[in-house]
Formats: structure tokens, sequence, C-alpha cells
């Protein structure tokens, strides 16, 4: 059996929660979290639903649970900017790691984080979770088998709403250095699947603007992306439509098919079109209306702890997306295309820049 501890008993590590529960190899025994009603609430939910439950660790102090001996797998689930510390902490302490979005702010931690895996042998899972949607790991394999043809476009987009009350619920939200910026937040996963269906990078382009003044990030971004394979992508994600939250929409053109996803659950196949394969086109259909992908998300890193077997978002993984953004932010900078890899990026640099472009403004 292997041992858990969530450090950050926040809404996230609810999700956690609910996966850890229905497997039969893991189990919790410890939540660190600087507020203790939050990890008394914590316990309370894993307990009354874990039959002979025995009383958890609670430490006030997340180093006192990362040293805990008996623990296996550390679960951080809290606010970005702490990400990437807790995670080497984690890896120096030989733990397995399964740590939530963004991997790091910076491209320096990020890089730091995979070497520490390796050497430390020891699995860091990122939670981009939409991998693990049934319809996304079918076509991931329907492109690896050559059945869509060359990939021609993808186009993301977000249409998001945050309140000024969001953003006062935290002191962190909304900061360049906790928070890490508004399309880390609201946009990775539609970027991450993006970048993991259609290939590797040549050049991002990107601009960025920042309408609600009493917030250091951005609330719209737009991007061009120049893939290896001559693809390209656009990205468009914002934080003021109004009223609300409109929805979610990932197109993919192709040399033999078009797939468009969308809604405000991110769960409805609004197109499907495969040359001469309707039987496929049929079970996309079926398929688009399973979900489950947190639990497939720690199926599949127990399974690649057991058995060393492939982890569908390792470390290296979770920084493309991640990349891809920085390399955006960089290029909204700079007011050039950036080419990858970076070799360098924080989102530190984002906040720099603002605070020169107000201090020209005044």
């Amino acid at each position: 059996m292997w041992k858990a501890g969530i450090i950050g008993c926040g809404y996230i590590s609810k999700k956690h929660l609910a996966s850890i529960i229905r497997l039969d190899s893991v189990e919790l025994h410890a939540v660190s979290d600087v507020q203790k009603s939050r990890m008394e609430e914590t316990a309370s939910f894993y307990q009354e639903n874990i039959v002979g439950s025995a009383s958890l660790k609670q430490y006030g102090d997340y180093q006192d649970l990362i040293h805990d001996p008996e623990i296996d797998i550390i679960i951080i689930t809290v606010i970005s900017s702490l990400h990437a510390k807790i995670a080497k902490q984690a890896l120096q302490e030989s733990k397995h790691v399964i740590v939530e979005k963004p991997l790091a702010l910076s491209i320096q931690d990020a890089d730091e984080i995979i070497k520490l895996s390796r050497l430390k042998q020891k699995k860091v899972l990122v939670c981009h979770q939409l991998r693990y949607r049934p319809i996304f790991l079918k076509l991931k394999k329907l492109l690896e088998k050559g059945t869509l043809g060359k990939p021609y476009m993808g186009t993301v987009s977000a249409r998001i709403n945050r309140s000024q009350e969001y953003y006062e619920s935290a002191a962190w939200r909304g900061s360049w250095e906790h928070d890490g910026g508004m399309l880390i937040n609201q946009g990775i996963h539609l970027v991450d699947l993006l970048v993991w269906l259609l290939g590797d990078i040549d050049t991002v382009y990107g601009e960025v603007a920042r309408n609600n003044q009493l917030k250091e990030i951005e609330d719209v971004a737009t991007g061009i992306i120049h893939f290896n394979n001559k693809a390209k992508g656009m990205i468009e994600v914002n934080t003021i439509t109004k009223p609300a939250t409109q929805g979610y929409c990932l197109s993919l053109y192709f040399e033999k098919g078009t797939i468009i996803l969308g809604g405000a659950g991110f769960d409805k196949l609004e197109h499907c079109f495969i040359e001469g394969e309707d039987q496929i086109v049929r079970e996309l259909k079926e398929t688009s209306k399973q979900k489950d992908e947190h639990f497939l998300m720690y199926q599949n890193f127990l399974e690649s702890v057991l058995n060393n077997t492939l982890l569908v978002v390792d470390a290296s993984e979770g920084k493309r997306a991640l990349e891809v953004i920085f390399g955006l932010y960089r290029s909204n900078n700079n007011k050039l295309p950036v080419k990858l890899p970076l070799l360098n990026f924080s989102t530190i640099e984002m906040k720099a820049i603002s605070c020169h472009k107000e201090k020209i403004d005044e």
C-alpha cells in the first residue's frame, strides 16, 4: 500500500481525495495546511469516505510532512509560486510527486525538477488531467497511426469570467510572482492539449493586455504558434467575458479531417469528420461522452510508479505548455517571435515589465 501526503487543503485538494478514495493501492497518510480548520475538514472528508480509515497526521509545517518516513507520494496543491520549491524538496527526500499545474513559474525551476526526478529516479506527475480524458487519448492514438494525416492547424479559445471578487478573495491572486499569469492559470490546459496533439514547436508570437488595473497579470492573451511540422496554432484566452464564462474550444484541422470540441464544460463534440472513417467517427462521438480523467490520471501514475511504465505527463511533458506560454509572454515584451526552446524565463520578468510601463505612463 502506497502512502500519500497532501500539502495544501484548499478546493483543488478535494479532487485528489476523490481519486485516492477510489484506489485500492494508495491511502492518505497525512495532510498539511497553514489553516488548521482546512486540515481538519480534509481529514474528516477522507475518513468519512474510507471504511476503517485510521486517523490522519496533520502537519502545520509542510516540511514535517515531507520528512515523514512513512510517506511515499507527495501531492502538491498550494499556490503556484510554491509548486517548484516543494516539488524539489520532496524529490530530495526521495518521494514521488504529484503537482498541480503549473509545474513551476520559471524555466530554471522546471529544469531543476526534471533533473532531480531523473537523479532520484522518482516520478513527477503534472496535473494536466485533460490528456487522460478518453476522447483525447483516442485522438492521440489516431494521430500516431496517421489516420488523420498531416496536421494543418489547431486553435484553442477560452472565454472566461473572473470577477474582481475572485482576485480579492486571496492576496496572491492576480500577481506575477505568486499567481503566475492568467494564461498559466486559466489557459494552460488548452495549450497543453494543443502542443501534445500537434507536436514540437519552432516559434511563438504573442500579445497580452491588462484591462483590470487592480491586478498585475493579463486578462487577454493571444498567440500564434509555428510547429516544426509546418502546422500553425492559434491561442485566444480571456477572463473578461461578460456576464459569465461562455466556454472553451479546441479545433483541429488535418489533411484527412477536422475535429472541434467545445461547450461550457468542454465536453461537446461539435464537429467530427475523418475521410473514409465513419466507424471511427462514431466511436469518437461515443467516447466524447466519457470523462473521469482525474481518476485515469491517478491510475496511470500508480502504474508508472509500480512498473516504471510511461507517465503521460511527467515533468518534461509538464514543461512543454509552460514553455509555450513563457515564449508568448517574452514575445509580448520584445515585440518579436520567440524561438523555442527557451533557455531562461521567469514570471518575475513580467512584473518588472509591468512596473516599468506604469512608470512610463505616469
